[in-house]
């Protein structure tokens, strides 16, 4: 169904420059249907620290619609999440990338069920 949102994590972003992988084929598929491909900010972070190469970048970005920046909103939700969760350290950086997919209407595509499907409960779609 296009004109859906998805929202990518970190490993979504990494996995998806690497030919061959499931996850490059997922986006190649997502973008064909149709389907718009944004990242929180906090994941776009994550990714840039690498190690990532120039044409990496360029590669993933070519499928972004957008960056979503991390603003008030997100920040609030990001931390009911947290709470919501036991305020597990590990999961800092997780409720930020959940809360901007939640705030944005999106699935979020990740490979890391394990750490978001404590949010799922809290409003998370999981692509």
């Amino acid at each position: 169904m296009a004109g859906r949102m998805i929202c990518l994590d970190t490993n979504y972003l990494i996995l998806g420059v690497r030919e061959g992988s499931p996850e490059a084929a997922e986006l190649v598929g997502w973008f064909q249907q149709g389907e718009e491909l944004i990242v929180a900010s906090p994941a776009w972070y994550e990714f840039l620290c690498g190690p990532v190469t120039g044409a990496q970048i360029a590669a993933i970005t070519a499928f972004l619609s957008r960056v979503i920046p991390f603003s008030e909103l997100e920040a609030s939700k990001a931390a009911e999440l947290f709470n919501l969760a036991g305020r597990r350290r590990a999961l800092r950086f997780d409720s930020m990338i959940a809360a901007t997919a939640i705030t944005a209407g999106a699935r979020l595509a990740t490979n890391n069920l394990s750490n978001f499907e404590v949010f799922v409960p809290h409003g998370l779609n999981l692509a």
